[in-house]
Parts: structure tokens; sequence; C-alpha cells
């Protein structure tokens, strides 16, 4: 608990963990499904068209989730949607059809991001601000980011067991990878019996009815839209499709490709810590354009890269500022919405994103399929960038509470 601020509740501790749970099975499925869709004999597109379905089928079920999460609550809902992550790892070792597979990635929960774009996201996002205070709500945020990161760049590292496996013991490589889908769906046992321990107290506060968007829906719709351009752009370098672009520009083995997103993510949950630290002193969205736009034009720059060093070098100078903006995100949308409305909130931001973000995964593929220069990347910075300056023109004068409180406090 002494890494949690000190009056963090025992259900922020258990949301982190069962975060991090996740995080490690998203950190080595986003590295290992473009090969081992690869390895059953897809192309570059089909690559595309499953990582979309997976985007698709995420905003969906969100969609549904936040229709109903105010009624409902929220812990059973966490729990089921475990359930639903064990069968899609099972049935990702049982079905290798194409059309079976879409369907599969579809309704399941399997996540070609670096990031969280699964049906618990808005969930836990709306939980978090009820284990915690006000004032330590961007810190709270910073850990949960932070665990998220450096337990799924372990999670990429560990990428590299299926060839160590296939190489000690002779098993062939495709039953290696299958083996990590396996462990996939025991991790989401773990997560299940995370989620069980969750207090009473980590539903709606006392007094405090859910509802759906109506004070504040005119700021949440416009949050989602920005929020929408800023997946839109990032759909076209989910970490599968980066991974499959480095496979193929420099013929990388998925345990180098592993080691790489190992430290992009070390790198990157190092700047969470310091998002909290920066939005104390500057605002929450200042913390999020003043970071991000650097990280973006460094990410543009990486298709003209010549060699391997200086690819990977712009990609851990991106990962250093790219997602010091998240936690401060997360906070922002929760600070700037009644109590009541925070799950609706969260589902209603998370939706759009997902939705924006699935269309772009199989234009990545289709370009790469055409050329290795790197036109997805360039395509994502850009976006992204234009994000940026639309944010800080439109919520710079928008600010969460304690941001209120502190410009009122005598200096």
């Amino acid at each position: 608990m002494r890494f949690l601020p000190a009056d963090a509740t025992q259900d922020a501790a258990l949301l982190i963990a069962a975060r991090g749970v996740r995080a490690f099975g998203d950190g080595f499925v986003s590295v290992l499904l473009p090969l081992y869709l690869g390895e059953l004999g897809f192309s570059a597109v089909r690559i595309g068209a499953l990582t979309t379905a997976t985007l698709v089928g995420s905003a969906i079920s969100t969609l549904l989730v936040g229709l109903v999460s105010y009624r409902l609550r929220r812990r059973p809902l966490l729990m089921a949607g475990t359930l639903v992550m064990a069968a899609t790892g099972v049935a990702f070792v049982f079905v290798h059809d194409f059309w079976p597979l879409l369907l599969i990635a579809f309704v399941g929960t399997l996540n070609p991001s670096a990031g969280d774009v699964s049906v618990f996201l808005p969930l836990e996002q709306s939980l978090l601000p009820q284990t915690v205070s006000n004032r330590q709500r961007t810190a709270l945020f910073a850990r949960y980011s932070l665990v998220a990161s450096l337990v799924g760049a372990v999670g990429a590292l560990a990428a590299g067991l299926p060839g160590v496996v296939s190489d000690q013991t002779g098993l062939g490589f495709l039953h290696a990878l299958e083996g990590m889908f396996l462990l996939y769906a025991l991790l989401a046992l773990v997560a299940l019996m995370l989620y069980r321990r969750l207090s009473p107290g980590v539903e709606a506060p006392p007094g405090v009815t859910h509802s759906p968007l109506r004070e504040s829906r005119k700021t949440v719709l416009r949050l989602a839209a920005l929020f929408s351009l800023d997946s839109f752009g990032g759909g076209f370098v989910v970490q599968s499709l980066l991974a499959l672009w480095l496979f193929e520009r420099f013929g990388l083995s998925a345990a180098t490709a592993g080691a790489i997103f190992f430290w992009t993510g070390v790198l990157a949950s190092l700047s969470y810590l310091v998002s909290a630290w920066l939005a104390e002193r500057i605002g929450l969205v200042k913390t999020m354009v003043f970071t991000h736009l650097p990280a973006n034009v460094f990410l543009a720059l990486v298709p003209f890269m010549p060699n391997l060093p200086l690819a990977v070098l712009f990609l851990l100078l991106r990962s250093l500022l790219s997602h010091m903006d998240v936690p401060a995100r997360n906070s922002y949308v929760m600070a700037v919405v009644t109590p009541a409305e925070r799950p609706a909130a969260a589902s209603v931001t998370s939706v759009p994103r997902s939705l924006a973000s699935a269309g772009s995964p199989f234009l990545a593929g289709y370009l790469l399929s055409l050329s290795t220069f790197g036109w997805p990347l360039l395509i994502a910075g850009v976006l992204k960038g234009v994000y940026d300056l639309l944010l800080l023109a439109m919520f710079s004068r928008v600010k969460p509470p304690e941001e209120v409180a502190k410009e009122g406090e005598p200096r």
C-alpha cells in the first residue's frame, strides 16, 4: 500500500493488481498476434482485418456496458469480462480458420495495442476515483498506468518465450505460440480472483445514484470527438502492426521485437509518475499537450530512419513522452463530470476511441502490404499532433476542481 497515495483504499490496490495481470497478457499477445497469424498463413491485409475486428468488438462491448452500467454493479461486470477473456485465449488455440477467428476476435478481448482498449478500462476508470481523494486522483491514475506499462513491458519481453521453448524442447513453434494463448486464458482467471475481492464500497458512494450523461453531456461529447481523432491516428501504430512493420522492414525475430517493446514500455512507465508531478504544476490539459506533441513528432520521423538503430532510438524517444498524457487524460475526464455520471462518461469517451482506432489497422495493414516505408507511422504522427493542438485550443480553460481550488488559494 506504500506504493499508493496515502488515502487510497485496498480496493485501489486490487484494481491496479488486476490491471497488471491483464497488462502482462496484453504485452505478449500484442507482439505475438501478427506472428501467430502469419504462421497460420494469413496475409498482412487479413492480419489488419483481424486486428480491426478486435478493436470494433471492444468498442461495441464497451458501448453496451456503458448503456447499462449505471443500472448495474460494476464488480460483476468485471468478473464477466474475465470469463470472456479466458474463452478468447482458449478459442485462439483451437480455431485456425480466418472467418471463425474473425468472429472470435470481434466478440473476444484480445488487445493488439500497447494500451488498454478493452471493456475493462472504462469500468476500472470509473471505480478508481472512489478509492482516493480528489487531490490524489491523478497520482493514483499515474500508478495505475505505471503498473500497466511496466508489467506490459515484461509481457512484451515474454514474447520471446515460444522461440526459447521451441529451441530447447523440440516443440513446434506454432504449438509454442498456442501455449502463450493458453497462458493468456490462465491470466484471466487470476484477474477474476482479484475482482472477486473488491469490497461493496467500490460501487457508488453513499447518496450517489449513477445516471446517464446529463449536465456534463456537452463536455464529454467534445472530449470523445477529440479522443477519437487521437485514437484513429493511434490505430495505425497499434503494437501488433508496429511489430509487423519491424518484422518486414528489418527482418526482426519475435524475441528482438519483444525486447524493443520491453524497453519502450519501461521508458513509458517512467513518465507516468512525472505526469502526476507535472500536472500538479502546470495543469492536466497542458500536461497532456506539451508531452504528447513532441512524442508525435518523433513518431512521424521514424519511417525516415535509414537503419534499425536510428528507428529504435526514435521509438524510444517517443516512448519517453507519448504516454505521459494517459493518467492526466483519465483523471481529467473523471474530474470534469459529476460523480453520478462517471461510469457513463468513461464509456462514452472510450467507445468512440475504440471505434475510431478500429478502422485504421486495416488501412495500415494494406499500406504495409504495398510498401515497407512506414506510411502508417507518419500518418499516425500527423493526426495525433493535430489532436494535441485542438485539445489545447478547446479545453485549456476548463479546469478540474483541484486546479480551481488551487487558483483560489492565497499566494
